[in-house]
C-alpha cells in the first residue's frame, strides 16, 4: 500500500482515452511548455490549483544524449481524463517542444537505437495499447502493432530491426451455451475477480521497411506462467531487454496469474533462436528488475536481502549471462549500504550502477561500482522520482523541490558529485508566485525500548507551517500518515501537507517505523506490531510538538489513506483526544485483507504466518483496529473505492458500521471505480475537497 499521494501520482500516468495521429511538425505549433498559468502574487494553494499541476513522468534520454523524451500529463476535468502527451526537451538549453498532438493517452517513449525514431504506446480505435512508432525527421505517426489486447511494455532489439512487446493473451471466443460457462478456478486472487486472468506473454515485430510494410507479429512465449503485469499502486513491472547481440531476450517470469502469488517471480532467458528458456539464478521467490550489462557479460536483478521477506531490496549482479545449465546467483553489490533499492540502470561502461532509495525525509540517487565504490549524487534540494541514463553517462530525472512541483533535471556527469542538477523544464512555474507553507524537517526518539531494531531509536517526520505563519502562535494540528508501511513522507512539493496547511492548520507527517527510509531494522520492526508500535512513534512525535508550545492540543485531527488509514483507525481506537479523523481506504480487518485482497496469501509475512495456521489467528485479531472499535469515539470520515482491491471496501463497512451503530458522527463515501484510489480528475478533486471540508466542521480556522 502507498500513500495517497504516491498513488495518485501513479494513476495520472494511465492510459485513459483512445489515439489520435499526430507528428513532430504539427505538434510544433502548440504554445511552448515553459509558459506558465499567471497567478495572484502571494495567492495561496486550493482546489482549483490542483488542476494545474503539471505531471512529469518517464524520462528517456536520447542516444546522442542531446535531448529527452518524457511523458507531461494534464488533467481535463470537462472530460474527466488525464491527458498524457510526451515532450522533447533539449539538454543543452532546456527548449521544450511537444512530439505528440491530441493522443490523450501516449506513453513509455522509446528510443530505436539510433535515434532516428521514437517508439511509444497510445491507444488505438479499441481503446488497446499499441506501439506507435515517430520518425524524428517529421510525419505522422505509424501504428505498429494489432495487437487484440492492450500491450503492457516493449523493448527495442539492439540492431533496431525489431521490437519485443508483452501483451495478456486474447479470450476465447465462445457462442451459444458456451458463452455461459463461465466458472473459474479461484485462487489467491482478490474476491472482485470475475474470471481467472489470462497470462501476459512476449511477441517479436519486425521495424517496416521503406515502403512502410508490415509483417505479423511472431509469438515468442506460451503456457500458464505470465510476464508481471501493473497492480497500481505499484510502480511498473519489471521491465523486458536484449542482450546487446540481440539473440537473447531478458524477462521476468510470474508462475500464474493469481495476483496473490505474483510474489513468485524471477528473471529468465529467453534464446530467440532456438525458443529456450532457462531461469537467470536459483531464486524463484521475489527476484525482479533484470537488466544486462551493456557490454552483455553481466545481469543485474533486484532481491530482499538475504531472499527474506519484509527485508530491504538489494541490487545483485551475476559473474557471467547464464547459461541453461548453470543459474548464477552472483554477488550482492549494495549489501553495505543499508537502503531499500529501487531498480538499477548500468551504465554506459558496465562498471557501475545507478540506483535510487529513500533517504532520511529525500530519495537519494547512488553510483554502485562493480569495484564496491559508491557514490551518492548531488540533487540539490530536489527529490528524484523517475530516471534515466544516456549513452555518455548523463543522469535525467524527474523530482519536485519543497515549494515547486515536478520538473525534469540534468546531471551532466556522474562523476562531478558536487556539481549540482539543472533544471530544464518550466512547466509549473506558475507554482513559484503562490504563498505556500514552509516545511520543518523533525526528530525525536522511539519511546519503545522492547521492539526488535526500535530500541533507542531516532523517528523523523516533517511539519508544515501554514502560509504566513506567525512564529509561537498555538494552531489545529492535522496529522497526515502516509501509506506503505514502506515508503515515507519527503520534503517535496506534496498537495495534501500544502493544501490542508493552506487552510491555517499545522501538518504533521510523521515517518513510523515501517517506512523504508531509516535502515532496514527500523523496517523490520513493524513486523508482527502493525499499530502498537508505529502507534507509539507517533504519539511520541505529537508529544515533542507540544513541547514546543505551538500546537492547540484540544484541536488536533488524525488522517491518512491505506496503511495511513490503518494507523488512522488504529490511533482513534487507542487514543480519545482527536477532534476528527478520516480514514481512506482503511485497513480496519487483516483478515479481509488476507482473505480478499489481492495481495491476500503475501501478507503472512507482515504478521509471522497464516491466521489458519498455528496461534498466528489472535496475532491477526489483536492487530485488527476494528477490534477496538468500542474504544472509537472520534468524528470520523471515510472515502475508498468500491472496486478497491488491494484494501477492500469491506473494511470501510466495518468501520462505518462500528461507529454509526454507537451514535459517533461518521460519514461514508464511495467512488464506483475500481483501483486503490480514485485515478481521474473530477474524484482526485473531490477526495480533496471532502478531506478539507470535514477537518472544517471540527477545526477552527486562524
Amino acid at each position: 500500500m502507498k500513500h495517497l499521494a504516491a498513488a495518485l501520482l501513479l494513476s495520472f500516468v494511465a492510459l485513459t482515452a483512445a489515439a489520435q495521429t499526430g507528428s513532430p511538425a504539427a505538434a510544433s505549433s502548440q504554445p511552448p511548455a515553459r509558459q506558465p498559468i499567471p497567478a495572484t502574487p502571494g495567492a495561496t494553494f486550493d482546489l482549483a490549483w490542483i488542476g494545474k499541476i503539471v505531471r512529469l513522468t518517464d524520462p528517456q534520454i536520447s542516444p546522442s544524449g542531446k535531448s529527452v523524451a518524457l511523458v507531461a500529463t494534464r488533467p481535463d476535468y470537462e472530460h474527466d481524463l488525464n491527458l498524457a502527451e510526451i515532450y522533447l526537451v533539449d539538454t543543452s538549453t532546456g527548449a521544450t517542444r511537444p512530439l505528440t498532438h491530441n493522443r490523450k493517452s501516449a506513453a513509455s517513449p522509446r528510443w530505436s537505437p539510433s535515434g532516428a525514431t521514437l517508439a511509444f504506446l497510445a491507444a488505438d480505435a479499441e481503446k488497446h495499447n499499441q506501439v506507435f512508432l515517430l520518425d524524428m525527421a517529421g510525419g505522422d505517426a505509424l501504428q505498429l502493432t494489432q495487437s487484440p489486447t492492450s500491450i503492457q511494455q516493449f523493448a527495442w532489439k539492439p540492431d533496431g530491426s525489431a521490437i519485443a512487446y508483452a501483451a495478456p493473451d486474447d479470450a476465447p471466443k465462445k457462442t451459444g451455451a458456451d458463452s455461459f460457462d463461465d466458472a473459474f478456478e479461484v485462487g489467491d486472487n482478490d474476491f472482485l475477480v470475475k474470471s481467472k486472468a489470462l497470462p501476459t506473454h512476449l511477441w517479436l515485430i519486425s521495424i517496416p521497411g521503406p515502403n512502410n510494410e508490415t509483417q505479423p507479429a511472431k509469438r515468442l512465449t506460451s503456457g500458464s506462467w505470465s510476464i508481471p503485469v501493473p497492480f497500481p499502486p505499484e510502480g511498473p513491472p519489471s521491465p523486458i531487454s536484449f542482450t546487446p547481440d540481440g539473440s537473447k531476450l531478458l524477462y521476468v517470469r510470474i508462475e500464474n496469474t493469481y495476483s496473490g502469488d505474483r510474489n513468485h517471480r524471477s528473471p529468465w532467458i529467453l534464446d530467440l533462436a532456438g525458443g529456450q528458456s532457462w531461469p537467470v539464478t536459483s531464486h524463484t521467490k521475489n527476484a525482479a528488475y533484470s537488466l544486462v550489462s551493456p557490454d552483455g557479460a553481466r545481469i543485474a536483478y533486484s532481491l530482499p536481502r538475504d531472499g527474506i521477506d519484509r527485508n530491504y531490496t538489494d541490487i545483485y549482479v551475476t559473474s557471467s549471462v547464464p547459461s541453461a545449465s548453470k543459474p548464477d546467483d552472483g554477488v550482492n553489490l549494495t549489501s553495505s549500504i543499508d537502503h531499500d533499492f529501487q531498480p538499477a540502470l548500468w551504465t554506459p561502461d558496465s562498471k557501475a550502477i545507478l540506483t535510487a532509495a529513500d533517504d532520511g525525509v529525500t530519495i537519494g540517487l547512488w553510483l554502485q561500482s562493480l569495484s564496491g565504490n559508491t557514490t551518492r549524487l548531488n540533487v540539490g534540494n530536489v527529490t528524484p522520482a523517475g530516471f534515466n541514463i544516456g549513452p555518455q553517462g548523463q543522469v535525467a530525472f524527474t523530482g519536485a523541490q519543497p515549494h515547486h512541483p515536478v520538473e525534469l533535471y540534468l546531471i551532466d556527469s556522474p562523476s562531478q558529485v558536487n556539481a549540482p542538477p539543472r533544471r530544464l523544464t518550466h512547466f509549473n512555474d506558475a507554482f513559484d508566485s503562490l504563498a505556500l507553507g514552509t516545511t520543518e524537517v523533525l526528530t525525536w526518539q522511539s519511546p519503545d525500548t522492547t521492539a526488535p531494531g526500535s530500541k533507542n531509536l531516532t523517528v523523523d517526520g516533517l511539519l508544515t507551517y501554514p502560509p504566513h505563519y506567525t512564529p509561537g502562535k498555538k494552531l489545529p494540528l492535522v496529522l497526515y500518515i502516509h501509506g506503505g508501511p514502506s515508503g515515507n513522507s519527503v520534503n517535496a512539493f506534496s498537495i495534501f501537507p500544502q493544501i490542508i496547511a493552506a487552510q491555517g492548520w499545522l501538518v504533521f507527517e510523521p515517518n513510523y517505523r515501517g517506512s523504508d527510509n531509516e535502515g532496514n531494522d527500523f523496517s523490520r520492526a513493524i513486523i508482527d506490531d502493525s499499530g502498537d508500535g508505529p502507534g507509539r512513534d507517533v504519539l511520541a512525535g505529537i508529544q515533542a510538538l507540544k513541547q514546543r508550545g505551538i500546537v492547540d492540543d484540544s484541536n488536533i485531527a488524525v488522517t491518512g489513506w491505506s496503511y495511513g488509514g490503518y494507523m488512522t483507525t488504529w490511533l482513534i481506537g487507542h487514543a480519545n483526544f482527536w477532534k476528527a479523523a478520516i480514514a481512506g481506504a482503511p485497513v480496519t480487518n487483516l483478515l479481509d485483507q488476507y482473505n480478499l485482497t489481492d495481495t491476500d496469501v503475501m501478507r503472512a509475512a507482515a504478521i509471522g504466518g497464516s491466521p489458519y495456521t498455528g496461534d498466528w489467528m489472535k496475532h491477526w485479531i489483536e492487530q485488527s483496529p476494528i477490534t477496538y472499535a468500542s474504544n472509537m469515539v472520534t468524528p470520523t470520515l471515510i472515502l475508498q473505492d468500491t472496486g478497491d482491491y488491494r484494501v477492500t471496501i469491506t473494511n470501510g463497512y466495518e468501520l462505518y458500521h462500528a461507529l454509526k451503530d454507537r451514535g459517533i458522527p461518521t460519514q461514508f463515501y464511495a467512488y464506483p471505480v475500481g483501483g486503490h484510489s480514485p485515478a481521474d480528475p473530477v474524484r482526485i478533486r473531490d477526495v480533496y475537497r471532502r478531506w478539507i471540508e470535514w477537518l472544517d466542521l471540527y477545526l477552527p480556522h486562524d
